[in-house]
């Protein structure tokens, strides 16, 4: 059973939890080979002839895998480390966890159960960290643009509007606080990162469409698929918080090419010329690689990319509602106290 309801309250926990999550391939430079399928195995088909990607899915696997290469690991790349190795590390993430967790106190003084925040205690990490391209494992330098604009206040998907003199704060209207805060949406692929909870995907397919569903914020997307010639995004002075999506197939992968993001949800601090793309592809019974390739020169000096797996859920489970207002007096809260914070002032 899964418990979501008293997690709503713990936003700002799943936000620094779910900020070290991120993979991808880059069309500019080699790509790192993709998991093989399994040998000998194809894909079930859908009745009309694409690969069958229909289901509920999880990572919850991969909850707590860093975005970036770990300092321990300098040199050397992603392919290179060892099952071995990789086993040894998952004991020592689970330790780490369960140390962390244990006691009584959590999370800044909260201490519900916690088998009703997290839904794994056990790291089964496929891989040891999840940027994939470029090979040194880092996310490429932004450019100047993006830190100027780093430095101007703004609301994003954080908490309170970001400063150099004010990282948290003011909190004077409902806008000084992030869209994660006001339950509008934690954006993609955001969304879709493990984040302790709430780390259930459905993909719905049909003929002309996919959907893909979120159990974070409960949010979803609904993408055209595009056979033969690709027709082109909405116009350039459009923008929406989750973007523009058109999908294709490309064999036995399902391609998602999403642009006309605004500024306050593209993600890492992306400008609204970020274009994100998507490869969902099967690689054993159950098992779908998703991989993310981000492309913003107004932003970083090159495309980067990272990737992780989902595991397709049986028995029934599913996506279940999200309820994110309901108990949720965070934002009221806030704002009230800073407003008594003012009269003492």
């Amino acid at each position: 059973m899964r418990h979501h309801r008293f997690l709503v309250s713990l936003a700002s926990l799943t936000v620094l939890t779910a900020a070290a999550s991120l993979t991808l391939v880059s069309a500019q430079s080699p790509k790192p080979p993709a998991k093989a399928a399994k040998a000998g195995w194809a894909p079930p088909r859908t009745a009309w002839g694409d690969p069958d990607l229909t289901g509920v899915y999880s990572n919850d696997d991969e909850t707590g895998v860093p975005l970036e290469r770990p300092a321990q690991f300098e040199g050397r790349r992603i392919q290179d480390i060892t099952p071995e190795e990789l086993a040894a590390l998952n004991k020592q993430r689970n330790e780490q966890f369960n140390a962390g967790v244990a006691g009584t106190e959590f999370a800044g003084g909260i201490r519900p159960p916690t088998h009703l925040i997290f839904d794994t205690f056990e790291r089964k990490h496929s891989t040891p960290w999840l940027l994939v391209d470029p090979p040194d494992g880092k996310v490429p330098p932004v450019t100047e643009e993006a830190r100027e604009r780093a430095r101007r206040p703004r609301t994003g998907l954080g908490r309170g509007v970001s400063s150099n003199a004010n990282p948290i704060g003011p909190f004077n209207s409902y806008e000084d606080l992030g869209l994660y805060d006001r339950c509008i949406t934690r954006g993609i692929p955001s969304s879709m990162m493990p984040a302790g909870y709430g780390s259930y995907y459905e993909l719905i397919q049909g003929k002309e469409s996919v959907a893909l569903r979120y159990e974070m914020i409960h949010e979803h997307r609904v993408v055209p698929i595009d056979r033969g010639e690709r027709r082109p995004h909405i116009g350039k002075d459009l923008h929406l918080d989750l973007g523009d999506a058109r999908g294709w197939y490309e064999g036995d992968t399902l391609a998602i090419e999403t642009t006309n993001f605004t500024a306050r949800s593209a993600y890492r601090g992306a400008s609204e010329n970020l274009k994100m793309t998507e490869h969902f592809t099967p690689v054993a019974p159950g098992i779908v690689e998703w991989k993310v390739t981000f492309d913003d020169p107004h932003t970083w000096g090159r495309p980067w990319s990272f990737a992780m797996i989902l595991k397709k859920k049986d028995h029934g489970e599913q996506v279940y509602e999200y309820a994110c207002h309901e108990g949720n007096y965070g934002l009221k809260n806030m704002l009230t106290g800073a407003r008594a914070d003012d009269l003492k002032k």
